[in-house]
Protein backbone atom coordinates (compact mmCIF):
# COMPACT_ATOMS: atom_id res chain seq x y z
CA UNK A 1 0.00 0.00 0.00
CA UNK A 2 1.54 3.37 -0.99
CA UNK A 3 2.24 6.03 1.62
CA UNK A 4 -0.01 8.99 2.17
CA UNK A 5 0.38 12.07 0.00
CA UNK A 6 1.50 14.13 3.03
CA UNK A 7 4.59 11.94 3.42
CA UNK A 8 5.51 12.28 -0.25
CA UNK A 9 4.94 16.02 -0.42
CA UNK A 10 8.43 17.46 0.09
CA UNK A 11 8.14 20.81 -1.71
CA UNK A 12 6.64 22.73 1.20
CA UNK A 13 8.30 25.78 2.73
CA UNK A 14 8.37 24.13 6.15
CA UNK A 15 9.22 20.72 7.58
CA UNK A 16 6.38 18.30 8.07
CA UNK A 17 6.07 16.02 11.10
CA UNK A 18 7.37 13.00 9.17
CA UNK A 19 10.35 14.95 7.79
CA UNK A 20 11.28 16.10 11.30
CA UNK A 21 11.21 12.52 12.53
CA UNK A 22 13.40 11.32 9.66
CA UNK A 23 15.92 14.10 10.37
CA UNK A 24 16.14 13.12 14.04
CA UNK A 25 14.26 16.05 15.56
CA UNK A 26 11.95 15.66 18.51
CA UNK A 27 12.20 13.57 21.66
CA UNK A 28 14.27 10.41 21.35
CA UNK A 29 14.59 7.74 24.03
CA UNK A 30 17.04 4.90 24.27
CA UNK A 31 17.33 2.10 26.79
CA UNK A 32 20.72 2.08 28.50
CA UNK A 33 22.77 -1.06 28.22
CA UNK A 34 24.65 -3.03 30.82
CA UNK A 35 27.88 -1.12 30.22
CA UNK A 36 26.23 2.14 31.34
CA UNK A 37 25.33 0.81 34.79
CA UNK A 38 27.80 0.47 37.64
CA UNK A 39 28.00 -3.12 38.95
CA UNK A 40 27.05 -3.73 42.54
CA UNK A 41 30.55 -5.00 43.34
CA UNK A 42 32.32 -1.83 42.11
CA UNK A 43 33.69 1.01 44.21
CA UNK A 44 31.83 4.31 43.93
CA UNK A 45 35.13 6.23 43.69
CA UNK A 46 37.47 4.21 41.48
CA UNK A 47 34.66 2.31 39.66
CA UNK A 48 36.72 -0.88 39.85
CA UNK A 49 35.93 -4.14 41.65
CA UNK A 50 36.25 -3.24 45.31
CA UNK A 51 39.11 -4.36 47.56
CA UNK A 52 38.33 -4.57 51.29
CA UNK A 53 34.88 -3.00 50.79
CA UNK A 54 33.43 -0.61 53.34
CA UNK A 55 29.97 0.90 53.45
CA UNK A 56 28.47 4.01 54.99
CA UNK A 57 25.16 4.07 56.83
CA UNK A 58 23.38 5.10 53.60
CA UNK A 59 24.60 2.02 51.71
CA UNK A 60 27.32 3.47 49.47
CA UNK A 61 30.18 0.99 48.98
CA UNK A 62 33.83 2.05 48.67
CA UNK A 63 37.24 0.44 48.67
CA UNK A 64 38.89 0.90 52.04
CA UNK A 65 41.91 2.67 50.53
CA UNK A 66 39.76 4.94 48.33
CA UNK A 67 37.48 6.19 51.09
CA UNK A 68 40.35 6.72 53.54
CA UNK A 69 42.26 8.77 50.98
CA UNK A 70 39.12 10.78 50.24
CA UNK A 71 38.45 11.57 53.90
CA UNK A 72 42.13 12.45 54.48
CA UNK A 73 42.09 14.82 51.50
CA UNK A 74 38.91 16.45 52.82
CA UNK A 75 40.49 17.00 56.25
CA UNK A 76 43.59 18.57 54.71
CA UNK A 77 41.37 20.87 52.66
CA UNK A 78 39.40 21.82 55.79
CA UNK A 79 42.64 22.65 57.64
CA UNK A 80 43.77 24.83 54.72
CA UNK A 81 40.44 26.69 54.65
CA UNK A 82 40.49 27.17 58.43
CA UNK A 83 44.01 28.65 58.25
CA UNK A 84 42.95 31.02 55.43
CA UNK A 85 39.86 32.07 57.40
CA UNK A 86 41.91 32.71 60.55
CA UNK A 87 44.43 34.80 58.57
CA UNK A 88 41.61 36.84 57.06
CA UNK A 89 40.05 37.48 60.46
CA UNK A 90 43.43 38.59 61.81
CA UNK A 91 43.91 40.95 58.89
CA UNK A 92 40.42 42.42 59.31
CA UNK A 93 41.11 42.97 63.01
CA UNK A 94 44.38 44.77 62.27
CA UNK A 95 42.68 46.94 59.63
CA UNK A 96 39.90 47.81 62.09
CA UNK A 97 42.43 48.82 64.75
CA UNK A 98 44.31 50.93 62.18
CA UNK A 99 41.11 52.68 61.14
CA UNK A 100 40.30 53.46 64.77
CA UNK A 101 43.79 54.89 65.32
CA UNK A 102 43.50 57.05 62.18
CA UNK A 103 40.09 58.28 63.26
CA UNK A 104 41.43 59.26 66.69
CA UNK A 105 44.38 60.98 65.03
CA UNK A 106 42.06 63.01 62.78
CA UNK A 107 39.91 63.99 65.77
CA UNK A 108 42.97 65.14 67.68
CA UNK A 109 44.21 67.14 64.68
CA UNK A 110 40.81 68.79 64.26
CA UNK A 111 40.72 69.63 67.97
CA UNK A 112 44.27 71.06 67.79
CA UNK A 113 43.41 73.27 64.78
CA UNK A 114 40.24 74.51 66.47
CA UNK A 115 42.08 75.52 69.63
CA UNK A 116 45.17 77.08 68.02
CA UNK A 117 43.41 79.26 65.47
CA UNK A 118 44.42 79.61 61.81
CA UNK A 119 46.70 77.33 59.92
CA UNK A 120 50.35 78.44 60.34
CA UNK A 121 51.99 80.01 57.32
CA UNK A 122 55.55 79.71 56.10
CA UNK A 123 57.53 82.47 54.33
CA UNK A 124 59.72 79.95 52.54
CA UNK A 125 57.91 78.42 49.60
CA UNK A 126 60.29 75.48 49.47
CA UNK A 127 59.71 74.67 53.11
CA UNK A 128 58.82 71.02 53.57
CA UNK A 129 57.76 69.08 56.59
CA UNK A 130 57.09 65.47 57.35
CA UNK A 131 54.21 63.60 55.75
CA UNK A 132 51.94 64.47 58.68
CA UNK A 133 52.77 68.21 58.65
CA UNK A 134 51.55 71.23 56.65
CA UNK A 135 52.57 71.83 53.04
CA UNK A 136 52.26 75.53 52.17
CA UNK A 137 50.04 78.33 53.37
CA UNK A 138 47.09 77.52 51.11
CA UNK A 139 47.07 73.76 51.61
CA UNK A 140 45.43 71.64 54.23
CA UNK A 141 46.95 68.97 56.33
CA UNK A 142 47.14 65.60 54.60
CA UNK A 143 46.62 62.78 57.03
CA UNK A 144 48.48 59.51 56.86
CA UNK A 145 45.27 57.77 55.92
CA UNK A 146 44.79 59.98 52.84
CA UNK A 147 48.44 59.64 51.87
CA UNK A 148 48.13 55.87 52.04
CA UNK A 149 44.96 55.97 49.95
CA UNK A 150 46.66 58.12 47.31
CA UNK A 151 49.69 55.87 47.26
CA UNK A 152 47.70 52.66 46.79
CA UNK A 153 45.17 54.08 44.33
CA UNK A 154 44.92 51.89 41.22
CA UNK A 155 44.54 53.14 37.67
CA UNK A 156 41.42 51.29 36.57
CA UNK A 157 42.04 52.15 32.89
CA UNK A 158 45.27 50.13 32.84
CA UNK A 159 44.84 46.33 32.77
CA UNK A 160 48.00 45.84 34.83
CA UNK A 161 46.86 48.30 37.52
CA UNK A 162 43.18 47.29 37.73
CA UNK A 163 42.15 46.83 41.36
CA UNK A 164 40.99 43.40 42.39
CA UNK A 165 37.95 42.77 44.54
CA UNK A 166 38.89 41.29 47.91
CA UNK A 167 38.07 37.60 48.20
CA UNK A 168 35.90 36.86 51.21
CA UNK A 169 36.84 33.54 52.80
CA UNK A 170 33.84 32.05 54.55
CA UNK A 171 34.16 29.83 57.60
CA UNK A 172 34.33 26.25 56.27
CA UNK A 173 32.41 23.31 57.61
CA UNK A 174 34.57 21.13 59.82
CA UNK A 175 32.79 17.87 58.97
CA UNK A 176 33.69 15.45 56.18
CA UNK A 177 31.01 14.42 53.70
CA UNK A 178 30.29 11.28 51.72
CA UNK A 179 31.57 11.69 48.14
CA UNK A 180 28.55 9.82 46.78
CA UNK A 181 25.59 10.78 48.97
CA UNK A 182 26.78 14.29 50.00
CA UNK A 183 25.75 13.71 53.62
CA UNK A 184 28.01 14.00 56.65
CA UNK A 185 30.33 11.05 57.00
CA UNK A 186 32.67 10.13 59.81
CA UNK A 187 35.32 7.46 59.78
CA UNK A 188 33.78 5.65 62.73
CA UNK A 189 30.43 5.37 60.92
CA UNK A 190 31.98 3.20 58.18
CA UNK A 191 31.79 -0.55 58.59
CA UNK A 192 33.40 -3.38 56.55
CA UNK A 193 31.12 -5.65 54.53
CA UNK A 194 31.70 -9.27 53.54
CA UNK A 195 30.30 -10.96 50.43
CA UNK A 196 29.91 -14.72 50.25
CA UNK A 197 31.85 -15.98 47.24
CA UNK A 198 30.57 -18.88 45.17
CA UNK A 199 33.24 -21.57 45.56
CA UNK A 200 31.49 -24.36 43.68
CA UNK A 201 33.54 -26.35 41.17
CA UNK A 202 31.22 -25.43 38.30
CA UNK A 203 31.67 -21.70 38.86
CA UNK A 204 35.43 -22.06 39.19
CA UNK A 205 35.75 -23.87 35.89
CA UNK A 206 33.36 -21.65 33.89
CA UNK A 207 34.35 -18.16 34.97
CA UNK A 208 37.48 -16.32 36.00
CA UNK A 209 35.58 -13.48 37.69
CA UNK A 210 34.38 -13.68 41.24
CA UNK A 211 30.74 -14.56 41.71
CA UNK A 212 28.94 -13.71 44.91
CA UNK A 213 25.90 -15.46 46.33
CA UNK A 214 23.45 -14.91 49.15
CA UNK A 215 24.59 -17.10 52.06
CA UNK A 216 20.98 -17.91 52.89
CA UNK A 217 19.21 -18.81 49.62
CA UNK A 218 22.40 -19.34 47.53
CA UNK A 219 21.10 -17.06 44.75
CA UNK A 220 23.74 -15.36 42.61
CA UNK A 221 23.91 -11.66 43.42
CA UNK A 222 23.38 -9.31 40.47
CA UNK A 223 22.28 -5.72 39.85
CA UNK A 224 18.71 -6.98 39.55
CA UNK A 225 18.60 -7.90 43.26
CA UNK A 226 18.37 -5.51 46.20
CA UNK A 227 21.14 -6.22 48.70
CA UNK A 228 21.15 -5.65 52.44
CA UNK A 229 24.24 -5.51 54.67
CA UNK A 230 24.29 -5.88 58.45
CA UNK A 231 26.22 -3.05 60.07
CA UNK A 232 26.75 -5.20 63.16
CA UNK A 233 28.76 -7.93 61.42
CA UNK A 234 29.04 -6.85 57.77
CA UNK A 235 27.52 -9.89 56.04
CA UNK A 236 25.52 -9.22 52.87
CA UNK A 237 22.19 -10.90 52.04
CA UNK A 238 19.52 -10.43 49.42
CA UNK A 239 16.66 -8.24 50.58
CA UNK A 240 14.16 -11.09 50.48
CA UNK A 241 16.14 -13.15 53.00
CA UNK A 242 16.88 -10.12 55.15
CA UNK A 243 13.21 -9.22 55.44
CA UNK A 244 12.15 -12.82 56.01
CA UNK A 245 14.77 -13.93 58.56
CA UNK A 246 16.98 -11.16 60.00
CA UNK A 247 14.14 -8.71 60.53
CA UNK A 248 12.16 -11.38 62.39
CA UNK A 249 14.80 -13.45 64.21
CA UNK A 250 17.10 -10.45 64.97
CA UNK A 251 20.19 -12.59 64.37
CA UNK A 252 22.67 -13.03 61.51
CA UNK A 253 22.34 -16.34 59.64
CA UNK A 254 26.11 -16.65 59.13
CA UNK A 255 27.74 -15.71 62.43
CA UNK A 256 24.68 -15.82 64.76
CA UNK A 257 25.43 -12.30 65.93
CA UNK A 258 22.50 -10.31 67.26
CA UNK A 259 21.23 -7.47 65.08
CA UNK A 260 18.46 -4.93 65.25
CA UNK A 261 16.21 -3.29 62.72
CA UNK A 262 18.53 -0.27 62.40
CA UNK A 263 21.45 -2.56 61.51
CA UNK A 264 19.85 -3.48 58.17
CA UNK A 265 21.48 -1.19 55.57
CA UNK A 266 20.26 -1.39 51.98
CA UNK A 267 23.22 -1.15 49.59
CA UNK A 268 22.84 1.49 46.88
CA UNK A 269 23.14 0.30 43.32
CA UNK A 270 23.03 2.45 40.24
CA UNK A 271 24.89 3.90 37.34
CA UNK A 272 27.63 6.33 36.53
CA UNK A 273 27.56 9.41 34.34
CA UNK A 274 24.03 9.98 33.09
CA UNK A 275 22.74 6.55 34.09
CA UNK A 276 20.15 6.72 36.83
CA UNK A 277 18.91 4.50 39.63
CA UNK A 278 15.98 2.15 39.61
CA UNK A 279 14.18 0.52 36.71
CA UNK A 280 13.65 3.54 34.41
CA UNK A 281 17.13 3.58 32.90
CA UNK A 282 16.46 5.58 29.73
CA UNK A 283 18.45 8.36 28.08
CA UNK A 284 16.23 11.13 26.72
CA UNK A 285 17.37 13.71 24.16
CA UNK A 286 15.33 16.54 22.64
CA UNK A 287 16.37 18.36 19.46
CA UNK A 288 14.52 21.23 17.81
CA UNK A 289 15.06 23.27 14.67
CA UNK A 290 16.93 26.56 14.80
CA UNK A 291 14.96 29.56 13.54
CA UNK A 292 16.24 30.66 10.14
CA UNK A 293 19.68 29.04 10.33
CA UNK A 294 18.70 25.49 9.49
CA UNK A 295 20.80 24.23 12.41
CA UNK A 296 19.35 22.42 15.38
CA UNK A 297 19.91 23.29 19.01
CA UNK A 298 20.29 20.28 21.26
CA UNK A 299 19.10 20.30 24.83
CA UNK A 300 21.21 18.04 27.13
CA UNK A 301 19.60 14.80 28.16
CA UNK A 302 17.88 14.91 31.53
CA UNK A 303 18.88 12.43 34.21
CA UNK A 304 16.27 9.75 34.73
Amino acid sequence: MPQRHSKNNNDLAFFTYDEKRQLGYGTQKERLGKDSIKPFDACCLCLKPFIDPMSCQKGHVFCKECILECLLAQRKDIQRKLAAHAAQQKQEKEEQEERLMLQKSRELDAFDQQNHGAVPQYNDRNHSTDKNGFHGANSVKATSYEAEALRTMKAFWLPSATPEAPVKVEAPSTGTICPEGKEKLKLKSLFPIYFSEDNSEQKKSNSLDKTYICPSCKVTLTNALSLVALSSCGHVFCKKCADRFMAVDKVCLVCDKACKERNLVTLVKGGTGFAGHGDHLEATDFKHLGSGSGLGLVRPAAKT
